[in-house]
């Protein structure tokens, strides 16, 4: 009787600056297979909600759609997302994302969702009833602000002038106004795929973790987060709900805070990008009775940990029983032991950060042949790609 070939589960993270969560798989995938070439490997690109998640979206099929709107600091850009009948997938950070605007100083306190905006008005022009909000990646800290600015929302100073843009100007609101809101918003259906589970405001929140990424220094955040904190008591005071249902909900921080007052507004549901993905790739019927599963991302550190594909990847693997080790562009030792998972950096030595980039598909193919030799026996290849 011969016996059932060896089988490995692929399920990456965009590599980013190098590798697409496809690219990352298939590169896996083709280490494994040069040392056991009688593996069955199946491929289950990842994605969490953040940049890169409309590009894992699309490999499964979709209608792509391009916006002309602007980025988080105001100038031109183009925005692509996907449609599928009358539903709609935005990534944020096509429209106000942190890679869009290095090319420029950094404005932390000025950075606007409002580009966003401009693709949530398209979408409902082109007739979309639901709307899923990939967030991750943003440039922004505004509370989502200027998104709901663009679909008609006023926010205005003591005085009744609108607010200036991006979450420092949220330091001078007074009133929020949502009568003239577009009613297509309001009648359709929301959900926000968040990339990290973290709360609006405090230690864990919006500003204190992820502002300083944007350029915000420490009496930028601490004014960031104090303006996200007005913008979501006033905000539940307009709409009539409870402040706390506002701030704490889980991944109402994401993307500096677009899930608060916008999902208190639309009743639209919070989901964690990485179990969404998860059901969407089919990971648990992939990991059930796999020998062993790789996954990872481009940096492996304390914030992976927070429902980004890494943890979502371990507990389905844990879940089945299922030996995992990650594989990443650098490695946080900490963050490892602290998962309880092996963890190893695809650098072969000494390297600058473009050389890693350059060389990432190599080196993470080197990678993963290293953890094949050791957990899967030899035989003929077959591969099977689960999207």
């Amino acid at each position: 009787m011969t016996a059932a070939p060896q089988r490995a589960v692929v399920a990456f993270d965009a590599f980013k600056g190098s590798l697409t969560a496809l690219e990352a798989c298939e590169a896996a995938a083709r280490g494994i297979r040069s040392v056991v070439p009688g593996a069955e490997v199946v491929l289950v690109p990842m994605a969490d909600g953040g940049e890169g998640s409309l590009d894992a979206l699309l490999a499964r099929g979709g209608d792509e759609v391009v916006t002309e709107t602007v980025d988080a600091i105001g100038r031109p850009a183009r925005a692509r997302w996907a449609l599928d009948g009358r539903s709609a997938v935005i990534e944020l950070a096509q429209a106000a994302g942190l890679p869009q605007v290095e090319d420029a100083p950094l404005q932390p306190l000025a950075a606007s969702t409002a580009g966003l905006g401009r693709v949530v008005l398209d979408a409902l022009d082109r007739g979309a009833v639901e709307l899923t909000l990939l967030l991750g990646g943003s440039a922004t800290s505004d509370g989502g602000a200027g998104l709901l600015t663009a679909l008609g929302a006023r926010l205005t100073d003591a005085s009744g002038r609108p607010v200036q843009p991006g979450g420092g100007g949220l330091a001078a609101l007074e009133h929020l106004d949502v009568s003239g809101v577009d009613p297509r918003a309001l009648a359709a259906r929301w959900r926000f795929v968040t990339d990290v589970d973290a709360p609006l405001t405090g230690p864990r929140g919006a500003a204190a973790v992820f502002g300083p990424q944007k350029g915000a220094g420490p009496d930028d955040v601490r004014a960031l987060d104090a303006a996200l904190e007005r913008f979501a008591r006033i905000g539940a005071e307009a709409l009539g709900v409870d402040a706390a249902s506002v701030i704490d909900v889980p991944g109402s921080g994401a993307a500096g805070g677009v899930a608060s007052v916008l999902r208190a507004l639309t009743g639209g549901d919070v989901v964690a990008g990485g179990a969404w993905f998860a059901e969407l790739a089919g990971l648990d019927a992939a990991v059930l009775g796999a020998d062993v599963v790789l996954t990872g991302e481009g940096r492996f550190d304390g914030q992976s940990a927070g429902g980004k594909v890494v943890s979502v990847v371990h507990a389905t693997a844990e879940r089945h029983g299922v030996p995992l080790c990650v594989l990443a562009g650098s490695v946080d030792a900490d963050a490892a032991a602290a998962m309880g998972v092996p963890a190893l950096s695809i650098a072969a030595g000494p390297a600058t950060l473009d050389a890693l980039q350059r060389d990432a598909g190599d080196l993470l193919a080197a990678a993963a042949a290293s953890v094949a030799r050791l957990a899967l026996g030899a035989g003929r290849l077959g591969v099977t790609d689960a999207r």
